[in-house]
């Protein structure tokens, strides 16, 4: 049997904002863009995994959900409370000065962590944490 990571989903509240951040500043390409029932959902994902997608969608995209269940999701989402991503990287510091200089939010600069890696982190523009890492070199 062989299982595999085929698709995450992001919460995002402005999909432009997003992409301004996920394709523009972390060089993701868009894969699919596509809008249902008045939302909007867009994959991003990087070239050097073609089978690995990113699902930006809204909050929470559940037709069935109550207006206080969005609302409240939509409060977690913007207090940064949602869970975000780990991106690896060749090169941690590089990809921390190409996204600050992107405009990216800074929550921690590269560091070295006790547990072996570098890595560093950033808020999304919907506030999800998006942290870059690199197994530290010996």
């Amino acid at each position: 049997m062989n299982v595999k990571l085929s698709q995450c989903f992001i919460a995002v509240d402005d999909h432009d904002k997003a992409l301004a951040f996920y394709r523009d500043a972390l060089g993701l390409e868009v894969r699919n863009d596509v809008g249902f029932e008045g939302m909007r959902w867009v994959t991003v994902g990087s070239p050097d995994q073609p089978d690995v997608e990113i699902v930006l969608e809204p909050p929470l995209a559940d037709p069935n959900a109550s207006p206080a269940d969005r609302q409240a999701v939509a409060e977690l989402l913007a207090k940064g409370m949602l869970r975000g991503v780990i991106f690896a990287s060749d090169d941690v510091d590089k990809t921390f000065e190409t996204v600050r200089a992107a405009g990216g939010e800074v929550l921690q600069e590269p560091v070295d962590q006790p547990y072996g890696v570098r890595d560093c982190a950033f808020r999304d523009p919907a506030g999800n944490m998006v942290r870059f890492t690199q197994p530290r070199k010996p």
